[in-house]
């Protein structure tokens, strides 16, 4: 889906979604951000809602990413509109994706290889919006090419897709294990089909009947409905070789009670991955005979890397993941307010595809 850019507003002057609190977001008018040294600015072609950012939508804020008032969305691709002094390898007119963070290569985090952990992990927002500003470092660590095969709607799935892509990684996760899946949502469903595409049997934990329709065409073999069973643990461990449990379990709804789950949905020596980001403040509890008898390995991850950002994109460029699977709808910005609070019904939408207006 291509569309052509325009000149800039005489008044210097864009259509931005700018976050205030709970529930509140509003269209407005803004500054056209201005270009510093190594930085460009990326008239937005198409910009997708996620699973964060109804959560930031719900909660008014983002501890790590965003304080409100402030401009919103992280999931982008177009064209680069103007390029700032100093800018290497870009030009105008050049169709890009530009992640939402870079870390700074020199703190002690970033020296034990855990980059995402940055003491100054440099976050950028406002993919809702005409254009937007990509600072510095993003540009020369987080920003990549899109190559004429590749549609700006593709290309705008490498964050969440990269973020999955590490999930995985780090849990271990190997061929012929059997991974369950907790969660119907965009990410949920995208560890299926990774999980899926790596030779794994995927067993999806979801809620709604639209999530079981979406998760068995992601590859899930087995699906287990939580409003259709007594109890979803038992459901799970009947799946299972010898009733023992998954070998993987990913949470990947952001609630206690689904942590929970996770623990008990795992075999012994298993290992658990809390995807999932709860509320602030959330506690659960844990059973400690299980975990140390049973030898239960429990591990989060957050956010991606420049490592696996590229990873994610040569899966894009080449084909091997569909990304437009996950887009069951498109609307201009000036909707987006309707298009969060939609989805905060989980109404079997996955991803919104935003077009800022022309």
């Amino acid at each position: 889906m291509e569309r052509r850019g325009r000149k800039q507003d005489v008044n210097g002057e864009m259509t931005a979604a700018v976050l205030y609190g709970e529930e509140d977001v509003r269209i407005e008018r803004v500054p056209i951000p201005q270009l510093g040294d190594g930085e460009v600015l990326i008239k937005v072609q198409v910009a997708l809602t996620c699973g964060t950012d109804v959560k930031v939508y719900q909660r008014g804020y983002h501890a790590r990413m965003i304080v409100p008032p402030a401009l919103f969305g992280h999931e982008l691709a177009g064209f680069i509109e103007e390029v700032g002094p100093g800018v290497r390898g870009f030009k105008k007119g050049d169709r890009v994706v530009a992640l939402n963070s870079a870390p700074c290569q020199m703190c002690f985090y970033c020296s034990k290889h855990q980059p995402n952990l940055c003491e100054d992990l440099l976050f950028n927002n406002g993919a809702y919006a005409e254009y937007i500003r990509i600072p510095k470092r993003i540009v020369e660590m987080n920003m990549l090419a899109i190559p004429s095969t590749v549609s700006y709607e593709d290309a705008a799935m490498v964050e969440p897709l990269a973020c999955v892509l590490r999930g995985l990684h780090e849990t271990g996760v190997e061929i012929g294990d059997t991974v369950v899946v907790i969660g119907g949502g965009p990410i949920g469903l995208m560890f299926v089909q990774v999980a899926k595409a790596i030779g794994c049997h995927v067993v999806a934990v979801v809620k709604r009947d639209s999530q079981v329709t979406a998760a068995r065409n992601m590859g899930a073999h087995d699906v287990v409905q939580i409003t259709q069973v007594e109890d979803p643990i038992d459901a799970v461990r009947m799946l299972s070789r010898g009733k023992r449990g998954g070998d993987v379990v990913i949470e990947a709804v952001g609630r206690p009670e689904a942590w929970q789950w996770a623990i008990e949905m795992v075999r012994k020596g298993g290992t658990v991955n809390f995807f999932g980001g709860c509320a602030s403040g959330s506690k659960v509890q844990l059973d400690t005979d299980r975990l140390h008898y049973s030898e239960i390995t429990l591990k989060a991850t957050f956010h991606h890397t420049p490592e696996t950002v590229r990873k994610a994109f040569a899966l894009i460029t080449e084909k091997k993941i569909r990304p437009t699977d996950y887009i069951t709808g498109e609307a201009p910005l000036s909707r987006l307010q309707q298009v969060l609070h939609h989805m905060l019904d989980r109404n079997g939408d996955i991803k919104t595809a935003i077009i800022p207006g022309d």
